[in-house]
């Protein structure tokens, strides 16, 4: 698995693609503004001027893209990846979306088929550039095992998550988790605010107990100043 095709170089979509290209994947790459991938472009990435052109032919189809219309539209519109995959190419679908978008995308995708995984992220553009994600796979589990080297060059911890969807599943439960940690900090801060607690010393507090047992980059990157 060398070719790859990659849908949506953006914020996130950029550097990982950029980390695929140092591991020794040939990237074929499509963006709706081809001067904002110039970069990549000059780096090696082949650019193709639209999203069939783009996925036919390749080992692997990834996408990165903003919202579920995207996906949608990427997958399904004529002439787009579901029309000119190959069948047997491997679809990967790495953008935050639904997870019956994912079953949608699968069950259609099985009937050409192609095979298709949902691998949300977690960890960021920092993540993204250094190459430490955190990938949530949904699919078939040996599908999940041939992708394993090109996942593992965008990202450090992988699991499989069970069938499709449930890559989505997962994320969305982590971003549940992700919002009761913030609420927790937020209101956590605005009463030692009222009850004019010592901002450093409790800070130091939670350093030393539980900060970076539990990864709390939330409360490590807390503006100074609790207002």
């Amino acid at each position: 698995m060398k070719s790859i095709g990659w849908i949506g170089v953006g914020i996130m979509g950029k550097p990982m693609v950029r980390n695929l290209q140092k591991a020794g994947y040939t990237l074929h790459i499509y963006a709706r503004n081809r001067e904002k991938v110039a970069d990549v472009i000059q780096e090696g990435a082949i650019f193709h001027d639209t999203i069939g052109d783009c996925a036919q032919g390749r080992d692997a189809v990834i996408t990165m893209v903003g919202f579920p219309k995207d996906v949608e539209e990427v997958y399904f519109a004529p002439g787009n990846i579901l029309d000119r995959a190959d069948p047997g190419t491997y679809l990967i679908d790495m953008t935050t979306t639904s997870p019956a978008l994912a079953q949608r995308i699968f069950q259609q995708g099985r009937q050409r088929g192609l095979r298709v995984l949902d691998a949300p992220v977690t960890g960021g553009d920092i993540g993204a550039r250094a190459g430490t994600l955190s990938i949530l796979v949904g699919g078939e589990a040996a599908d999940y095992q041939a992708c394993r080297p090109l996942l593992a060059a965008m990202g450090t911890n992988l699991s499989h998550q069970g069938p499709a969807g449930c890559g989505q599943h997962a994320k969305l439960a982590n971003q549940i988790m992700i919002a009761g940690t913030l609420s927790g900090l937020c209101e956590g801060l605005r009463y030692a605010d009222l009850v004019k607690l010592s901002e450093e010393e409790l800070e130091a507090k939670w350093e030393k107990s539980f900060s970076h047992r539990l990864g709390m980059w939330s409360i490590e990157h807390t503006p100074k100043g609790w207002e």
